[in-house]
């Protein structure tokens, strides 16, 4: 009996948090050995591709690629990893992963396209929990009459992102190769990674603007040594018009802080492989993440650090608190504001609200972060363990398969019989 042909369409080639999500359920999916998987390359937004030709660990998904003629014959399990309003069933079975959302809610499409699948996977228990939670009026626009209600019908399961052990790990000062600091004189510095979306100062998602904003106060007009913050992003694609761009953006905060006597901040920009990032989160000069999202449908990047064994400020919100504990990590506090209209987009909604964090209390975490530094240390080495132990890549491979073994109904295949040449009794 042949395997059952599984076709996935995902944005697996791509240099994105869901390429790298795509390759780790692809990954999961092919060693099962139970499957035929081809892979339809996908775009994600405007992040560069070629990402398996440039790492040879991943090029082997290549070879799955599925010829032009995919769709001759329907497919015994289809998966989609994207955004919701994406997803159309094309398989006898069909799942429908996505990231999850950064908010309390999103365009009613999002919730008919969950809908459309057998099955759906998110990355957080905020994410199931936010879908599930959805509700909307769909009302006859003559009469103003609500004919009915989208909300979820079809279920949905975590599958977290998990991190895969071998590569992200501490590692000495003298297996640092290719992640050179040696211009940077501070001896002290924290690290926030992500893009820099759309939306003004203190809106955009990633809130990587306010994040400057509140290290400048933190340490403005402080006398003697002062850290210094790497800020590793781009506005989606690594060239040098969004390097310039950030960099006008972070001097026009400089500016407005009203001072001369301020901490440095440098930027990282262009694209980083797994091992060169692994090498910046364990770098010697970088003690400390500082992260002031709005929200995560999971945020990647925060595992991958926890497992170095060095603190973490981050706001105490969304996908991520899955992960982070809150005994051994600073999750500052806040509330839910709405999207701000310069942030909304077309699966982002102004009806929605997410986070906004205590801009005192970061200023003040991040100074005794910076002070104290020997007590967070010993307090985050417990978060290491904790992510090591329930949040790695092997555990994730394990809810994979039980969630495929639970759900996904005998396939019909087609059996080819080879029998023997007919021979003439004599």
């Amino acid at each position: 009996m042949s395997k059952p042909r599984f076709v996935i369409s995902c944005p697996f080639d791509t240099y994105s948090g869901y390429g790298a999500r795509s390759r780790d359920i692809v990954k999961a999916i092919i060693s099962t050995n139970k499957y035929k998987v081809e892979l339809l390359s996908q775009k994600w937004g405007e992040t560069s591709w070629g990402f398996c030709n440039h790492h040879p660990e991943w090029r082997f998904l290549l070879s799955h690629l599925a010829t032009q003629d995919w769709n001759q014959t329907k497919p015994d399990l289809w998966m989609q990893i994207t955004i919701p309003n994406e997803f159309h069933p094309v398989g006898k079975y069909n799942i429908g992963l996505t990231a999850g959302i950064e908010a309390t809610g999103c365009k009613p499409e999002w919730v008919e396209g969950l809908n459309r699948m057998d099955i759906n996977w998110v990355s957080s228990n905020f994410a199931k929990q936010t879908f599930e939670g959805m509700i909307y009026d769909q009302k006859d626009q003559r009469t103003g009459q609500v004919v009915k209600q989208i909300k979820l019908e079809k279920p949905i399961e975590v599958i977290f992102e998990g991190a895969n052990l071998d590569v992200w790990k501490p590692i000495p000062s003298s297996e640092i190769k290719t992640i050179d600091l040696s211009e940077i004189p501070e001896q002290f510095c924290f690290l926030c990674v992500g893009h820099w979306m759309q939306g003004a100062i203190g809106h955009d998602r990633k809130n990587i603007g306010l994040t400057v904003r509140n290290f400048y106060e933190a340490f403005k007009n402080k006398v003697g040594t002062k850290p210094a913050l790497i800020l590793k992003s781009s506005l989606g694609t690594a060239s040098y018009l969004s390097r310039d761009e950030i960099l006008d953006r972070i001097k026009g905060i400089r500016d407005s802080i009203g001072s001369n006597n301020l901490p440095n901040i440098y930027l990282l920009s262009g694209e980083f492989n797994d091992q060169e990032l692994n090498e910046l989160y364990n770098h010697p000069k970088v003690k400390a993440m500082f992260c002031l999202t709005k929200g995560e449908g999971f945020g990647r990047p925060l595992l991958e650090f926890s497992l170095t064994g060095k603190p973490i400020i981050v706001s105490g919100w969304s996908g991520h608190v899955d992960f982070l504990h809150k005994d051994y990590v600073s999750l500052l506090p806040g509330s839910l504001e709405k999207v701000h209209p310069s942030a909304a987009n077309n699966w982002l909604i102004e009806e929605a609200q997410w986070f906004k964090v205590d801009d005192n209390t970061s200023i003040k975490r991040i100074k005794e972060v910076y002070k104290k530094y020997k007590h967070f240390h010993k307090l985050s080495q417990k978060q290491k363990y904790h992510a090591k132990k329930n949040f790695s890549y092997d555990k994730m491979v394990e809810i994979v398969n039980k969630s495929l073994e639970k759900n996904v109904p005998e396939i019909a295949q087609q059996v080819k019989l080879n029998l023997s040449q007919l021979t003439k009794v004599d």
